[in-house]
């Protein structure tokens, strides 16, 4: 397989070791880590956004820089963006960032870390 034809897919999430809080980040970890392998089992190219809640990232800059990096066939936007009333206001700057920088690309939600590939796979051709 020719690998400039194989599907690429931007997944962005919040960073877990940048989220505050008393918890144990690498559960999380493990768990990204793990939905990301599906992809190379697949033979889909995958790249991870991640960001992080301390306010130390200018999220225009570090994910328009993603968006422009690849013409992504889909953008995998993850749970934790969107599983919580708090980030309603980063979940709608990712999505206009998605919508200007990447606007053919086709956007996907997963539930989990578990189910971001076959979120991608909903949109992309394999």
């Amino acid at each position: 397989m020719d690998p400039a034809a194989s599907p690429r897919v931007l997944v962005i999430g919040l960073d877990p070791y940048r989220v505050p809080g008393p918890w144990d980040p690498e559960p999380v970890v493990r768990a990204i880590e793990e939905g990301l392998a599906e992809f190379a089992e697949h033979g889909v190219g995958v790249e991870t956004c991640l960001i992080g809640l301390d306010g130390g990232d200018d999220v225009d800059g570090v994910l328009g820089n993603a968006l422009r990096a690849h013409p992504w066939d889909c953008v995998t936007v993850g749970g934790g963006l969107r599983h919580s009333d708090d980030q309603v206001e980063l979940l709608e700057q990712v999505i206009n960032l998605v919508r200007r920088h990447a606007p053919d690309a086709a956007i996907a939600f997963n539930s989990s870390p578990a189910t971001t590939y076959a979120a991608a796979a909903r949109w992309i051709d394999r």
